[in-house]
């Protein structure tokens, strides 16, 4: 009896935490939606600075600022409060700003990164180059560099520092960690069946060190990352290539003087003497004078929607791993329904497609793919490529009419692999339990992931990865308009930067978002002002984030009263495990260039 009393008592305590959380996530949706239908529209000052200060995640797609979540303790069941600008639009803001009397100057606080990405960076670098040519200046100030955060300030008129800031210019570098030793501790064997020299997906699992094949393709790999931010910053800079690589390799750009000795910054200053420049600048007497208006706030003054066409240029955000079914991700189902949708769609001339994956189901790409292909008998289709489009999102873009890539892309991959692991030695060894199979014919259980394949099944999965790799081999070639030999000799796996692969052909020019977008324009033959652009998949309505609000506050209450299937999670965490029974074309790992 005491038991139940306890069993009932934890579960009322639990029920009555997540009422009282439930209550104050409702209150605070309430205050947000009446702080947001209350805002007034935004006025930019006759005489302002743009100020690029990353308040706002720079990130493949904005959030449009429709409705921010400000619950901090939300951050604990995996909701953010940060809002969100799309590149697109940061790229607008600051085309506008060149050509608008009213913004003086941009200033950067480049010590603040908080990017998505490294080719998001570029493109913004990018952008901040084009608004120079204007005449207006673009000033950058940190009390840190991060890697990033110089390669970004680099574009500026002048850079200022901190007396006593901290230098990241480092180089690039990749890491993996192998787990061979750890599975063979836990009695774990993984098979790996895989074509291409340089397909490394799944060698962690079976290797304690890179094959020399791998190294190679990761040292060529970093090396062209660093060719690319060190020739850029060199050509902002008017400095020497070989004598920056030599201070970075000397470790001789990390304080404050040695940056200022190297010509890699202007000046060292205080944040408050960087505001009397700023003052100076601006033509001021005081900081509190100083106008500084947000790339959010001055996109919504200026950046409007055009309502008056009937044209639209769409782009699909093809982001995340690529798998079968209703998945999380590029799910095959629910990009070939929204691919399907765009091809009926008269309103819509020509489409890009956004892609920043590293791949995944060859099976789920194939179909993606299938749909492209008849969407584009029916308007042109232009691929932008992010910071992955590798395996299974290059296999998906090989076909469209123009590809445009980032420098920094991560792409190529062109191989295939499928992994089986084996549990059997584990459970018998660690749990003493003794898994015994009875079949009906010689091989039904070689994927029950109770035992290691033999020669004669090992052979048969080699011959579906052969027949895998040969498809994906036949459409690039398509595609690019190359021979199958020549795609052969760049594919076997290799991962390429786009700076890279513009030279071997898997890419056709050099530029990001708003390029790829220009250049659909062009091809529809759309005028410049006659067109507005849609995006697949829909972003999420003001409706739709406060039931996944009230989502979370239903996982809470699961959480707080133990209503979790512990049966059900272990099951899930096995089907995870042993989900590589199909054929996968996906990269071997993900790339972090900070």
């Amino acid at each position: 009896m005491k038991s139940f009393f306890k069993i009932l008592l934890a579960g009322f305590i639990g029920t009555l935490i997540a009422l009282l959380l439930s209550g104050l996530i409702f209150v605070s949706i309430l205050g947000s939606i009446a702080s947001f239908s209350s805002k007034k529209a935004y006025n930019v000052p006759s005489s302002a600075i743009l100020n690029i200060n990353f308040d706002s995640v720079l990130s493949e797609r904005g959030s449009d600022g429709q409705f921010q979540l400000q619950l901090q303790s939300l951050n604990s069941l995996g909701a953010s409060n940060s809002s969100k600008i799309g590149i697109r639009k940061m790229v607008q803001v600051i085309d506008a700003a060149a050509q608008d009397p009213s913004i003086k100057f941009i200033y950067v606080n480049a010590g603040q990164i908080n990017a998505e990405g490294i080719t998001l960076v570029e493109e913004l670098r990018n952008a901040l180059i084009r608004f120079r040519k204007s005449g207006k200046p673009v000033i950058s100030y940190a009390e840190n560099f991060s890697q990033q955060g110089y390669y970004l300030a680099s574009a500026s008129d002048k850079i200022y520092f901190d007396s006593m800031g901290m230098n990241e210019l480092l180089g690039t570098s990749s890491q993996v960690f192998f787990l061979k030793d750890i599975l063979n501790k836990l009695d774990i064997n993984i098979q790996l069946i895989r074509h291409g020299k340089y397909k490394s997906a799944g060698e962690q699992f079976i290797c304690n060190d890179m094959t020399p094949a791998n190294r190679e393709q990761n040292t060529v790999m970093v090396k062209s990352i660093w060719n690319t931010i060190a020739s850029s910053i060199c050509e902002s800079r008017d400095i020497d290539y070989n004598t920056l690589n030599n201070k970075v390799n000397n470790l001789e750009l990390t304080t404050a003087k040695e940056l200022l000795d190297a010509n890699l910054i202007d000046g060292i200053l205080s944040r408050n003497e960087l505001n009397e420049k700023l003052c100076d600048l601006f033509g001021v007497d005081n900081t509190d004078k100083l106008a500084f208006v947000s790339p959010s706030d001055y996109a919504t003054a200026k950046i409007k929607p055009n309502i008056r066409t009937k044209n639209n240029i769409a782009v699909i955000y093809a982001a995340g791993n690529i798998v079968n079914g209703d998945g999380k991700g590029i799910s095959e189902n629910k990009f070939a329904n929204i691919i399907s949708k765009v091809t009926k769609d008269s309103t819509i001339k020509a489409v890009v497609l956004r892609v920043n994956s590293p791949g995944g189901s060859a099976q789920a790409a194939e179909t993606i793919r299938k749909a492209l292909t008849l969407l584009e008998k029916t308007k042109p289709v232009i691929a932008s490529f992010g910071d992955y489009a590798a395996s299974g999102g290059y296999w998906i873009s090989a076909g469209t009419d123009k590809i445009f890539t980032s420098d920094l892309t991560i792409t190529g991959s062109i191989g295939v692999f499928s992994m089986v692991p084996s549990f059997g030695d584990a459970i018998r060894k660690n749990l003493h339990i003794n898994p015994v199979a009875v079949k009906s014919n010689n091989h039904s259980d070689m994927l029950g992931g109770m035992r290691p394949l033999n020669d004669v099944e090992v052979k048969s999965m080699q011959k579906g990865v052969e027949v895998v790799y040969d498809k994906f081999i036949s459409i690039v070639a398509e595609g690019r308009d190359m021979s199958a030999a020549k795609v052969d000799s760049i594919g076997q796996g290799r991962v390429w930067t786009g700076a890279d692969a513009l030279k071997v052909g898997l890419a056709n020019s050099y530029g990001g978002l708003n390029d790829a977008i220009n250049y659909a324009v062009s091809a529809a033959n759309l005028a410049d002002d006659d067109y507005d652009v849609v995006e697949y998949p829909k972003i999420k309505t003001q409706m739709e984030e406060i039931m996944d609000t009230f989502n979370l506050a239903s996982a809470s209450t699961k959480i707080m009263t133990g209503d979790i299937n512990a049966q059900q999670y272990f099951k899930d965490m096995y089907n995870s495990l042993i989900k590589s029974k199909g054929v996968y074309a996906e990269l071997p790992y993900v790339y972090i260039i900070k």
